[in-house]
């Protein structure tokens, strides 16, 4: 079962984008697998609460420029 774990900053994506990459992710791994892969594949989209990780030693928080806009 092919499994993929994709980190974000909170806020920085759409469900509609979240939906895309997940689709997108899934097609790929099928690319490599088989279609048998298709149904076994999770994408998996965790979104990381700003300040909740470091960036070159600073805490990092998505600017406002880069959150999605639903």
């Amino acid at each position: 079962m092919p499994f993929v774990n994709i980190k974000t900053p909170e806020g920085a994506l759409s469900q509609g984008q979240k939906a895309e990459i997940a689709h997108r992710t899934t097609e790929m791994l099928v690319e490599y697998f088989t279609e048998a892969a298709r149904p076994h594949t999770m994408v998996l989209i965790e979104e990381v609460k700003d300040g909740g990780y470091t960036r070159a030693d600073e805490v990092f928080t998505i600017p406002q420029e880069y959150r999605a806009k639903d």
